[in-house]
């Protein structure tokens, strides 16, 4: 089957009524996805392997000095078709191709489905990737908690699976390196007439919740002067965060906000928010965020509200691997291009040689139902992973 083929198949799943889909770690379309990879991997006789943090790796050969492919299949609420699905679409596409010509591996391949990447159920992005490299401890990823309570302990349970079992994945020391293919976030392909492009580097990434707490009261009998709300100290660094952000060409993003109580005629007594910031280098991300707190903490004081900050997750800038990346860039004659985005390439980096690859999206959209990429750029973005596998593993 081609990569539009199997894309064709999850079309329907976690499809929302916006015509965006919602696939969060281990909820109902997740487990369908899951079921969908294995049953992908058997027909094209490979050996699925699950770890004990729910990632799945379909093997073809077995040994040491392993290449590995894929991506994920969750997505962020409301994303679009393709950030993650390429990849492991492609990747399996790529080895049924080889498989059916008769072509045989120097290496064992793994075809991966890392559980999720976004982080959009319990607030960690990579999550199954952190677990199996060991850049987050166990104990620690198990009590996150979604946004109805459950930990994460509470749903590996609930779908059977052994939360003591989270942690380094044994499999990983068998892997030599790993290749993802990914739609283009962003728009800079179209404009240089390529099809395919190779990653260079992954800017410093970080996730901080805030809490403001003030004092809830009636919205009809307070007067503003003898307010404590939280929600103007939230919009002040709302505010804050789209200037400082501007004039440092970085990136800051409150894209989660939770208020209670959350009534029409309530003054909130608290707003938990989250900030996703991004920046060129990891001084600057300090600065960035630094500056944001210092403006959020004036402006909860100008009302008397409490402010506690809490760092989630920090990713430092990732390099790809300069001779595999170089390596990919001459073979496929292909233009190399950074990312703002996070992934789980970026996280096996810290661990062993990794790169990436980027199929044009010619809306430049991405985590939203605008996410695109032509069908005979997909194919292109499969012939260059699939040639890719055949010089890795020759």
């Amino acid at each position: 089957m081609t990569t539009n083929d199997l894309l064709a198949d999850l079309h329907d799943i976690g499809r929302t009524p916006d015509g965006g889909y919602t696939r969060l770690a281990w909820d109902s379309s997740t487990m369908v996805l899951r079921e969908w990879f294995a049953g992908q991997a058997a027909a094209l006789g490979l050996d699925l392997v699950e770890d004990g943090n729910g990632n799945q790796v379909a093997w073809w050969g077995g040994g040491d000095d392993a290449l590995l492919v894929g991506s994920h299949l969750d997505s962020v609420r409301e994303g679009g078709p393709l950030d993650g699905p390429l990849g492991v679409a492609s990747a399996l596409a790529a080895v049924g191709e080889l498989r059916a010509s008769g072509w045989t591996p120097s290496r064992p391949i793994g075809v991966v489905n890392f559980t999720d990447e976004e982080g959009g159920r319990f607030g960690v992005a990579c999550l199954g990737s952190r677990l199996a490299t060991g850049a987050i401890d166990p104990a620690v990823a198990l009590a996150l908690r979604d946004d109805d309570g459950s930990t994460l302990a509470d749903v590996l349970r609930a779908r059977g699976r052994r939360p003591e079992a989270a942690g380094r994945a044994a499999w990983l020391a068998s892997v030599s390196s790993y290749v993802e293919l990914h739609v283009e976030q962003g728009r800079w392909l179209a404009p240089a007439d390529a099809a395919v492009g190779v990653a260079t580097a992954i800017m410093p990434h970080g996730r901080y919740r805030l809490d403001f707490c003030g004092q809830g009261n009636h919205a009809g009998t307070t007067a503003m002067p003898d307010r404590h709300d939280p929600m103007l100290a939230f919009a002040a660094t709302v505010l804050a965060a789209r200037e400082l952000a501007g004039a440092a060409d970085a990136r800051a993003t409150l894209g989660r906000v939770q208020i209670e109580p959350n009534s029409t005629n309530s003054i909130p007594s608290r707003v938990t928010a989250w900030l996703d910031a991004r920046a060129s280098g990891v001084g600057e991300l300090d600065a960035l965020v630094a500056g944001i707190v210092a403006r959020a903490e004036s402006a909860a004081a100008a009302d008397e509200v409490s402010l506690a900050v809490r760092t989630e997750s920090v990713s430092g800038a990732v390099e790809f691997d300069h001779a595999l990346r170089h390596r990919l860039a001459a073979l496929l004659d292909a233009p190399v291009l950074p990312t703002g985005a996070g992934h789980d390439a970026g996280i096996l980096a810290a661990k062993l040689p990794t790169a990436m690859l980027f199929v044009r999206n010619p809306t430049g959209i991405s985590h939203a139902p605008g996410e695109h990429a032509e069908p005979d750029d997909i194919e292109a973005g499969t012939a260059a992973l699939t040639a890719v596998i055949q010089d890795l593993a020759s």
